[in-house]
């Protein structure tokens, strides 16, 4: 019973039972609590002054790379950026990838099992690390759009962009009206640093990554068009779904497949507006991407890595137990042998 008794109240604390004027309230609340809660809190305390926090609002960030600047920042630098994808939403294997050295990071939200609600402390772990956090959404739509800007990735990644007028939508689920439509909560999202970043609202548009996923055969054919719409500032390709849209599942290494990769590729670069992105595979490795003019590229999943880290492990130790048991029989056999010569002597 003692752990559930309250402490002790101070003389201070009991004044404020006594005399629990509204003043006398408002006066230990802060400006931005006493709008939502106390509309009327100006006209009670006149000479009210907002609440002053120690840090300046410039130097707070939600997300921050490992020098302190943005993806796109980085990007307009020249640089090549190597990323993973998070499938599996586990904080720790976040906090690994980040601490790995990867520039950037995918919490993936269309393959991978989790929400907004799982990919949050992914994105903790991350900004632990200042590894760069993007948010790929299982649906290019305003409603997620906005769920996950208000947590505050540098990045955003669209699904199934097949047409200028989907980027172009996309776009507007990002921005803020009268640009585009995206809601508005800015005062109390993890975004802002939930209202401490006074500056976010100058700078968001400037800092957020948009990124177009073009991953079927009509989309690839509009892809110059897409990479042309105000706002789209990277184009990530989609081999494996281009390659099923393109009858050939199986194989997204198929010929045909790569001659529309390499037309979508070209395609882009030559608009001039929007980045390459894309993922490595075994056809198609990282180094051969960079050497297209990738500027952003994955090289593996969490998933992946894992698969083949427990399938070699599994393998390794098989083999190490096969060689043990064939040296053992091989043992017995000999010690047969010199039991038979012994009694045959």
């Amino acid at each position: 019973m003692a752990a559930l008794s309250s402490p002790p109240l101070r003389s201070s604390s009991l004044s404020t039972l006594r005399n629990p004027h509204p003043q006398t309230i408002l006066k230990s609340i802060p400006s931005t609590i006493q709008h939502l809660a106390f509309p009327s809190s100006k006209n009670l305390i006149p000479n009210f002054k907002p609440f002053k926090f120690a840090a300046s609002p410039s130097t707070i960030a939600v997300e921050t790379s490992s020098t302190s600047e943005t993806l796109k920042s980085r990007l307009k630098k020249g640089e090549t950026l190597y990323g993973i994808f998070l499938l599996t939403f586990s904080p720790t294997l976040a906090e690994i990838a980040g601490l790995a050295g990867y520039d950037f990071a995918v919490v993936d939200m269309e393959h991978g099992h989790g929400g907004i609600s799982d990919a949050l402390p992914c994105l903790h772990a991350l900004a632990a690390t200042n590894t760069a956090a993007i948010l790929r959404l299982p649906e290019s739509s305003a409603t997620w759009a906005k769920k996950a800007l208000d947590l505050g990735p540098q990045g955003i990644m669209f699904p199934m962009i097949d047409s200028p007028k989907s980027a172009r939508r996309a776009v507007s689920y990002c921005l803020y009206p009268p640009k585009g439509v995206r809601g508005s909560a800015h005062p109390i999202v993890r975004a802002s640093g939930y209202g401490i970043n006074e500056g976010y609202l100058s700078n968001y548009e400037e800092d957020l990554l948009i990124m177009c996923q073009v991953e079927s055969e009509d989309g690839a054919k509009k892809i110059d068009e897409i990479a042309a719409v105000d706002g789209v500032d990277c184009i990530q390709m989609g081999p494996l779904d281009l390659s099923a849209s393109m009858g050939y599942l199986w194989d997204p290494g198929h010929k045909k497949v790569k001659e529309v990769m390499r037309g979508a590729e070209k395609a882009t670069l030559k608009a001039g507006k929007a980045y390459l992105s894309g993922f490595a595979m075994p056809h198609d490795g990282a180094e051969e991407l960079q050497r297209r003019g990738y500027h952003m590229v994955a090289g593996a999943a969490d998933v992946g890595l894992f698969r083949s880290a427990a399938v070699e492990d599994v393998k390794k130790f098989k083999k190490a137990a096969n060689l043990a048991k064939q040296k053992h029989d091989e043992k017995d056999m000999e010690k047969e042998d010199n039991e038979e010569k012994y009694w045959s002597e």
